[in-house]
Order: structure tokens, then C-alpha cells, then sequence
């Protein structure tokens, strides 16, 4: 076994013995042995590394679903947690730093409407969709505070509980940001002419969290959003892929868009983000004029701007005072 077989094999061997110690947790609310252990399996899946989770063996491929699902699951608590801190201030949306990630929420936020503008030029869209927005709907707030101030925000979960969360968070106001966002408690496969509304559409990261469950979602997407509207995808890349579902970008095409870029970020940011366009009928007909997008070619991109982005093992123990102080627009 060469070397970089050596270092995949014993990654996987780690990241195989996180899960099995997360599983095992009697809960996953925050406490410090889950905050430990998701700080090491973050600090073990973010360093780029040539793994290749498609190839994976069929029980270390089990086993990466299930944390996938246990990430999910402890994901919720932990944002659970932080909304009803956040909701016991006077001016909650002061104290956003206050959640040890936010910052991560910022920047991919920023990347994926950086994207948007550089491969949809001109996009100025009046009604947005986010689709697993969650109790911190942190996403739409900062890309309505700050990339699309005159948007409304159409927020849709499968939880009551978490639109609740979000809802006294964040849309309680009757002017300013807090007027364009909405919350609503629904299954993106049962929204139909809804969909046709919307200018862009985004797909948080764990709606569908096996590969199938996220092209027949973006396949229902693509049957109901109008011809030219944008949609972005969130995914993941190399060993990040333990964290978070891939996305084949053959399956948003298949799903009837056009793909305009695929971006794999590093540092900070862990999830990649593919940046689509619903397709016009003549497009998905197959190849034209020797169209690259036509025939499946994805163009992968650069980042379109430069972000700090080291991360940062110990990010649950930052101080509010230093990240609000790096949050600051």
C-alpha cells in the first residue's frame, strides 16, 4: 500500500472510530463530549484529502450515512440550543455571534452570491426560496441584510418547531429584514406551483441526505421552477463528504438545469456549492453546437474572492466579543 493509500485508509479508520463513538452518545444535545467530538471529526474531515467516498467499501459507505444522519440530527440540537439562547435577549439578532459557526454561515453565504453574480449576471431576484432553512435561518438573514436587500425570503422546513425558533428570531419585525422573510412548515415535494414563483432557489446541504433522496428532490425542483430561474446547491467534496451528502452534478442536469459552475471551497467554508440555472426545453434536448453544458461538462471555478479562512478546531469555545468583531459588516 503506497503512501496516500496509507493516509486514506488510516482517515477513514479515524473518522469510522468518531462515528462509532457518537453513536453511542446517549444524546446528542451540546454537552462538552459531543462538542468534542464533533470539533475532532470536523478537524478531521475539512484538510483537503484524496479520499473518495464513491469508492468507499459497502460498510464503510453505511457507515458514512449514518453520520451524515447523526450530524444532521446533532446539527438540529445544536441550532435548537442556540435559538432559544438567542431568543432570551432583548435584540437577539445583536447577539448572532454568539453561535460558535455563524461566521461559516456568513462566508458561504457570501460565496454562493458572489457565484450567483458572476455566472447569472445582472441577477436581482425579487422572491428567493430556501429550502431547509432550519430554527437559524442564518443564510437567508445575511443574504437579505446584505447581497439582496429587496428579495423576499421564502422560508420552507419540515419542522413546526423550527419555523417557530426562526419565526420569533427572525421575522418578528414588520419592517427592515424581518419583513421580507417568511417561515413556512412544509415538504418541498409537496410545493408545486409555489416553486414557479421564485427567481432562485436554494438547497441547504441536508434535504435528501442519500444520494437518491437528493436527485428526486432536485428532479421535483426542476419539474415546477420556471425556465431561466436559478438554482444553488449545496454539497460537499473529498473527506468533507463524511459531513454532508454529495451532489452529483449530473443529477441537478438529469433534474433539467443547465450547471454553470461547481465550487469547492477550502478552509472555513466546508460545503461546496453548484450554481445552476433551470434549463429552457432546447437545452435538454442533448448536445447543441457542441455546448459544453449540453453534454454534461461542469466548469469548476476559482473562488471569486479571497476569504480568511483558517479553521479553527477550538470555534466552540470563541468568545461572543471576537466574533462579533470578525463578523462585522
Amino acid at each position: 500500500m503506497d503512501a496516500q493509500n496509507k493516509e486514506v485508509a488510516a482517515l477513514i479508520e479515524k473518522i469510522a472510530g468518531l462515528q462509532a463513538a457518537i453513536a453511542a452518545l446517549p444524546s446528542l444535545s451540546p454537552s462538552p463530549e459531543v462538542d468534542r467530538l464533533f470539533t475532532d471529526l470536523v478537524t478531521a474531515c475539512v484538510p483537503p484529502s484524496s479520499v473518495d467516498v464513491t469508492k468507499l467499501s459497502p460498510e464503510h459507505q453505511r457507515m458514512r450515512e449514518a453520520l451524515i444522519r447523526l450530524c444532521s440530527a446533532a446539527e438540529g440540537k445544536l441550532e435548537a440550543h442556540y435559538a432559544d439562547l438567542l431568543a432570551t435577549f432583548d435584540n437577539p439578532l445583536d447577539h448572532l455571534g454568539r453561535f460558535p459557526y455563524y461566521s461559516n454561515y456568513v462566508n458561504l453565504s457570501r460565496l454562493e452570491y458572489e457565484l450567483l453574480a458572476r455566472h447569472v449576471p445582472g441577477i436581482a431576484p425579487a422572491r428567493v426560496a430556501f429550502v431547509g432553512s432550519g430554527p437559524l435561518p442564518f443564510s437567508s438573514f445575511v443574504l437579505a441584510a446584505h447581497h439582496l436587500p429587496d428579495a423576499h425570503f421564502d422560508n420552507y422546513d419540515l419542522c413546526g418547531a423550527a419555523n417557530e425558533r426562526a419565526r420569533k428570531l427572525f421575522g418578528a419585525s414588520e419592517d427592515g429584514v424581518g419583513a421580507r422573510m417568511k417561515f413556512h412548515t412544509a415538504d418541498v415535494a409537496d410545493l408545486t406551483q409555489e416553486l414557479g414563483a421564485y427567481d432562485v432557489v436554494f438547497l441547504a446541504a441536508l434535504v435528501g441526505m442519500a444520494a437518491e433522496e437528493k436527485a428526486k428532490v432536485i428532479a421535483h425542483l426542476g419539474a415546477h421552477m420556471v425556465e431561466g430561474a436559478s438554482l444553488v446547491v449545496r454539497s460537499a467534496h473529498g473527506a468533507r463528504g463524511f459531513l454532508y451528502p454529495i451532489v452529483d452534478p449530473e443529477d441537478i442536469r438529469r433534474g433539467g438545469f443547465e450547471v454553470l459552475a461547481v465550487h469547492h471551497p477550502e478552509g472555513e467554508v466546508i460545503n461546496s456549492v453548484i450554481v445552476a440555472r433551470k434549463a429552457v426545453d432546447a437545452q435538454l434536448s442533448g448536445p447543441q453546437n457542441g455546448d459544453a453544458h449540453a453534454r454534461g461538462a461542469v466548469p469548476l471555478v476559482s473562488p471569486p474572492c479571497s476569504f480568511s479562512t483558517k479553521m479553527e478546531a477550538g470555534a466552540l469555545e470563541k468568545s461572543e466579543e471576537l466574533a462579533t468583531k470578525e463578523l462585522a459588516f
